[in-house]
């Protein structure tokens, strides 16, 4: 019995293809454009993603972090900077560390306000909605 060598049959090419998608699909034996598309749309590009990974690192937050520390050294009273320093701002509270509970008492029923209309007026009322200050 005489038997022929297997001989492959050409892939079945859409029209519509360019000429590197059909010699590629000739290669392979399959046609893989329409994986090789549905891939692509979902593709990003970095501009689209890199707002989303920033606002999950907290970039923003860090660095109104660190410009209200910039500010702070600039707006208030030399004698508050020396007994108080901001910490952290989380959800428009800025957390305030005073070294002592004289310094905490005479900021709290004296300085609070006039400390709070500063920084407000500097960073607006939506960034510092109210200010915690805490011994530590």
């Amino acid at each position: 019995m005489i038997r022929r060598p297997f001989r492959q049959m050409p892939a079945r090419v859409p029209p519509s293809q360019s000429a590197r998608e059909r010699v590629l699909a000739n290669w392979r034996g399959i046609d893989l454009s329409s994986l090789e598309k549905d891939r692509n749309s979902r593709a990003k590009s970095s501009g689209s993603v890199l707002p989303t990974v920033l606002k999950d690192l907290g970039l923003e937050r860090r660095l109104a972090e660190r410009a209200i520390l910039k500010v702070w050294h600039d707006l208030i009273d030399p004698d508050i900077i020396a007994h108080a320093h901001p910490t952290g701002l989380r959800k428009g509270t800025l957390f305030v560390a005073v070294d002592n509970s004289v310094w905490l008492d005479e900021i709290v029923r004296y300085r609070r306000r006039e400390i709070l209309e500063r920084l407000q007026h500097s960073f607006g009322r939506d960034l510092i909605q109210r200010i915690s200050f805490r011994i530590g």
